[in-house]
């Protein structure tokens, strides 16, 4: 019989509260689910807070593979580690954690590189409704049916398994409503700045798209010393928003007139910004990146998720005679169990900005009113608390 969020429950599941997505773009039903006990290589983590990411809101809408459902969305978030299964040496009752999305094995060729952050051994970037190493699911609703997992994380739960290559040992120094915010969002801007492009002090940044990612991308060049922070967006109170984070410059491709957007970054920047990055999701605003960034040594790095089949094309003359360089940055290039905690240190030696993020918090309950402040524009980050 599964236990009701009672201590002693390790080895048996656990009946807890958990917002289920059971229809795609339809209100999430506040229920009660039953939490298997982790299996081998695997941690059952008590959240304590999570925060809505805009991933969330594509997949509860998204009505097509790899959309799925009855789902657990949510994969930001903090907690405390309740139990672990067998193999797992690494992690023990009551640590503070952070759930990631992507796996870091410290196993693999990639894990054990300073050069990747794309584990080999466990799927680095897959939409799966089931945990990475059995292709099971560890949550089922009263009547006994399967809930699907999302982003091997699933945080819109009380408690959730998750395997232990995505889970994060982390100072408990750093408040809940902050933590979570370092599980993908912030990290993935903050991280695709510093560790990916490696911006160089007094250098030149365009960013497309300032939501939490590109204001993360802004942050994480403010502190790298860009001396000239380019945000691009269509609303012009982003620019008022972006300045927190060390944006100098704003443009919004509405008001270029006759010009592209590339055309006027190239002339602001005398031939273009030296990084460039594409935090919306879409073909045409890489493209724009490229053509704004400087030749023979212009960096543009893509970090918005476009829609499956989305293709860039460049002419062979272009790429071959511009010099430039094009990457993608999964999670900001970031290796999660070394340089989250990095991330931690640098908040709480007050570095990092991590509070202006954060517009809203709320209860658990309020999730789908959370839900409508995401998807109206008029929150950052939201961030809920479980047990409040």
């Amino acid at each position: 019989m599964a236990e009701r969020l009672s201590g002693g429950a390790a080895g048996k599941p656990i009946r807890c509260r958990a917002a289920v997505a059971r229809k795609a773009g339809e209100p999430l039903v506040m229920e009660e689910i039953v939490v298997a006990p982790p299996k081998a290589r695997e941690v059952r983590v008590k959240i304590i807070c999570t925060s809505l990411c805009h991933s969330d809101v594509t997949f509860w809408k998204l009505e097509v593979q790899p959309a799925c459902f009855p789902r657990i969305l949510g994969h930001e978030s903090v907690g405390i580690v309740e139990s672990v299964g067998e193999d797992v040496n690494e992690f023990v009752e009551g640590e503070y954690v952070i759930p990631v999305f992507l796996a870091d094995c410290a196993e693999c060729v990639d894990c054990r590189s300073k050069k990747s952050n794309l584990c080999s051994q466990l799927p680095p970037f897959h939409i799966s409704p089931w945990m990475p190493r059995d292709g099971t699911s560890r949550f089922t609703d009263l009547k006994g049916d399967i809930l699907y997992h999302f982003l091997y994380v699933s945080s819109f739960s009380e408690y959730t398994v998750v395997d232990a290559a995505h889970v994060v040992k982390v100072d408990s120094a750093i408040p809940p409503n902050r933590a979570c915010l370092l599980s993908c969002g912030v990290s993935t801007g903050f991280g695709a700045a510093w560790r990916t492009a490696n911006v160089e002090a007094g250098s030149t940044v365009a960013i497309f798209g300032l939501g939490v990612i590109g204001l993360a991308v802004a942050e994480g060049a403010r502190l790298c010393g860009a001396t000239r922070i380019i945000g691009v967006d269509v609303n012009f109170e982003k620019f008022e928003i972006g300045k927190r984070f060390g944006v100098t410059d704003f443009v919004n491709p509405s008001s270029c007139g006759t010009k592209s957007v590339s055309q006027v970054i190239s002339e602001m920047t005398d031939g273009g910004a030296d990084y460039c990055f594409e935090c919306v999701g879409r073909a045409s605003l890489v493209q724009e990146a490229f053509a704004c960034s400087r030749k023979a040594w212009g960096k543009t790095v893509v970090l918005g998720v476009d829609k499956p089949g989305s293709e860039l094309t460049f002419s062979s003359s272009e790429v071959l005679h511009s010099g430039k360089t094009l990457t993608g940055s999964l999670f900001g290039g970031l290796k999660a169990k070394s340089d989250i905690p990095i991330l931690v240190k640098r908040y709480l030696d007050k570095e990092l900005q991590l509070d202006e993020f954060v517009t809203h918090e709320m209860k658990f309950d309020e999730i789908n009113k959370a839900f409508e402040l995401l998807v109206e524009g008029k929150c950052l980050r939201c961030v809920l608390w479980m047990n409040e």
